[in-house]
């Protein structure tokens, strides 16, 4: 095929490939079988892998592939992502109390005519900003804290849903034009990807909101074009190069008209009364639609009207949600079990007699703590209120103390029963029924053990708090997968190819218990794993060899000591030198590093008092992990950058980024991951994104390479 040839045809594939796809998502209509569109796919494919510089920005091949990320970057949104006021009184006086409110801060007189609202469905999903820039889709990001997002485009692109270039010619789309709206799953599309994750062997998604919202912040793009993601857009942020419409409802029609998809369920409504039947109709309609919502969302109409109402805090005064009273039934506990997580924490869990509420089968609820647990009084036989908290996370309202299981006794040479009836206890003996002043249920109050249910370490409660925590560290089971996962990571003792499956399969088979028996593995082990091999084997010996040698600061943090970060770890090394010096030390000697609080300081002697710990300590070092003594240690002289904090985007031309790190730290400088008033220089390097454009906002010192070279004293001439 001639050149000419190849770039014309791919042009016709990614116009075929485009069509199946709306006739397939948009329309619920395909037109082509499975194979056919399989068979376009890959001959595009092949296309673009001979010619890589015709490869289209819309090119339907970018959805399903993409490098994984090793972290999200973060995106100032240029349009503030603000929340929506929550209204929760039920029928009609939320919608009367928004509409009064929207009157009166618009100052209309009593006899005005009604104002005019847009009714639309509250998505239950996640919200995500699409930046768009002369058509071509550039940035996905979520709406992370309102101001700041994560970076997904590369995850979004994978949405089959979302345009990667608005229809139309390059003049006559925005010059820049940012899409806001909600990814989500329908409920019928989750069930069938757990039906073919179950075969596979993989863990289920849990329920629509957390699969879609898990989904985008996959690092592996490949992984999220693999989930049934779905879009809807409800709004705008920043737009340049276009005159918007007179009306939100004219908004909602021209981002259908560039390709988004926008849920039918809306409407234009007068009044308040026709927002409280409208709240009452899609409430009826809810068990029928193929996706969650928990509510529905006013907003007035007029574009005008809502820049004169403004915002309040961070949210419009123009919008409110009102929200559904969440799904409530009845069921009984069976049990009340201890559940160690990864951090140690000690969670009680419910488990359930299984019932159905708000469409899922609810078989445990947390009880959050031991106080919540004791508050509530919940006990084992109770017959319980579950709801689903915010229509997702299953939590026990109340217990029916009416129902309560009674006390067996003996009475006369006869079994009879203690009844709970709200404050006083009755006696029943056949059909009569006397008063019995004792409190006798049947089953005792709930108390959170005092040693931790997997490892036997001792449970500590951390002051002031509700929540108690296993001291067990490194050696608890519970913990294990989580600490070494920490333990292997690239900041930490970098571990190459140890990842998340391979950490459970050396954990479930007993071949690893704490991060010292990782250097005990020897090659049989390995290989005889599942999907293992023995050429993975010996790469991964020889990746835990590598990692012996390491440094303190990489050592500490690689431990995972609560509340000791990376930058924590790196000051205690520098201050200590020396790690017997560290684990010797007392709280007052603690507190003299720089940012060790008494917290920090705490979290640093339990990890240390507990034998457990130093035990896994001592044969991390005889299996030959080392690092040079009093390297960084404070007595050193202080470096050229001493107290200087750096942030770092963009590719440098001649360093990685960790190399860059090393540098700025030897020199006694700081690298911070975020930008702030307290950042001394921002090192800029090519396609240096967000971070760049807040420091310019805060009007911080910018420099490039060569700048941070000539700080650091190296001569590159």
């Amino acid at each position: 095929m001639s050149a000419t040839a190849a770039r014309q045809r791919m042009a016709e594939l990614c116009e075929a490939i485009a069509a199946h796809d709306r006739a397939y998502y948009e329309d619920d209509a395909p037109t082509i079988s499975d194979a056919g569109y399989d068979a376009l796919f890959r001959e595009l494919q092949a296309l673009e892998t001979a010619h890589p510089e015709w490869r289209a920005a819309d090119s339907p091949t970018r959805r399903v592939g993409g490098r994984a990320l090793e972290a999200f970057a973060q995106v100032v949104h240029s349009v503030p992502m603000r929340s929506i006021q929550t209204e929760t009184d039920t029928g009609a006086s939320g919608a009367a109390n928004f509409d009064a409110r929207v009157r009166r801060e618009l100052e209309l007189a009593e006899d005005a005519p009604a104002v005019e609202y847009i009714a639309e469905l509250k998505f239950d999903g996640l919200a995500v900003s699409l930046r768009y820039e002369d058509g071509v889709f550039r940035c996905g990001a979520t709406r992370g804290d309102g101001a700041i997002g994560e970076e997904v485009t590369q995850n979004l692109s994978t949405v089959r849903d979302i345009p990667l270039r608005l229809p139309g010619d390059s003049d006559k789309v925005p010059s820049v034009l940012e899409v806001r709206g909600e990814i989500y799953m329908q409920r019928d599309d989750l069930a069938r990807y757990n039906e073919k994750a179950a075969a596979r062997g993989e863990r289920p998604l849990l329920n629509p909101r957390n699969g879609a919202a898990g989904s985008v912040r996959q690092l592996d793009p490949q992984v999220a074009g693999q989930r049934p993601l779905r879009f809807f857009a409800y709004g705008i942020g920043a737009v340049a190069g276009w005159e918007l419409p007179a009306t939100h409802a004219g908004l909602l029609a021209a981002l259908s008209d560039f390709g988004f998809p926008v849920c039918e369920h809306r409407e234009i409504i007068r009044g308040w009364q026709g927002l409280a039947d409208f709240h009452a109709r899609m409430g009826a309609l809810r068990p029928q639609l193929p996706f969650d919502i928990d509510g529905v969302v006013y907003k007035v109409n007029r574009l005008d009207f809502q820049r004169r109402l403004g915002f309040r805090s961070r949210e419009p005064r123009w919008a409110v949600a009102h929200k559904y009273p969440p799904e409530e039934a009845r069921t009984v506990v069976t049990a009340i079990e201890v559940q160690v997580g990864r951090t140690g924490a000690l969670t009680p869990v419910a488990k359930l007699r299984p019932v159905f509420v708000g469409g899922v089968n609810v078989t445990n609820a947390t009880l959050h703590n031991e106080d919540e647990a004791r508050r509530k009084d919940i006990r084992v036989g109770d017959t319980v209120i579950v709801r689903r908290a915010g229509d997702v996370i299953p939590e026990i309202v109340g217990v029916a103390l009416e129902k309560r299981p009674l006390a067996r006794m003996r009475f006369l040479g006869r079994e009879v029963f203690l009844a709970y009836r709200k404050n006083t206890h009755l006696l029943g003996m056949g059909g009569v029924v006397a008063p019995y002043l004792g409190k006798a249920p049947r089953h005792p109050a709930f108390e959170l053990p005092e040693t931790c249910p997997e490892c036997g370490s001792r449970v500590v409660r951390e002051e002031g708090g509700a929540i108690l925590r296993c001291a067990g560290g490194l050696v608890c089971p519970a913990q294990a997968r989580g600490a070494l996962m920490h333990f292997a990571s690239r900041r930490a003792m970098d571990i190459e190819g140890l990842g998340d499956k391979l950490v459970e399969q050396l954990v479930e088979t007993g071949l690893v218990k704490t991060p010292a028996d990782l250097y005990a593995l020897i090659l049989p082990q390995l290989a005889a794993l599942p999907r293992m091999g023995e050429k993975s084997a010996e790469n991964l010996l020889a990746a835990i060899e590598k990692s012996k040698a390491t440094t303190l600061a990489r050592f500490l943090f690689a431990l995972g000591l609560r509340n000791v970060g990376e930058t924590t770890a790196k000051d205690l090394a520098r201050h200590f030198g020396h790690l017997a010096a560290l684990m010797k030390a007392g709280e007052e000697t603690l507190r003299a590093v720089p940012d060790v609080g008494p917290v920090v300081a705490e979290s640093i002697r339990d990890f240390f008092g507990e034998p457990h710990n130093r035990e896994v300590i001592r044969r991390l070092i005889e299996a030959g992990v080392h690092w040079e003594e009093g390297e960084g240690c404070s007595a050193a002289p202080p470096g050229a950058l001493s107290g200087k904090v750096f942030v770092l985007t963009g590719t440098l031309s001649t360093l990685s980024r960790d190399e860059a790190r090393a540098m700025i730290e030897a020199a006694g400088g700081k690298v911070s991951g975020s930008v702030s008033r307290k950042t001394d220089y921002v090192v800029a390097g090519e396609a240096a994104g967000s971070k760049l454009a807040k420091a310019r906002e805060l009007g911080l010192t910018i420099i490039d390479e060569a700048a941070l070279n000539a700080l650091l004293g190296e001569d590159n001439d």
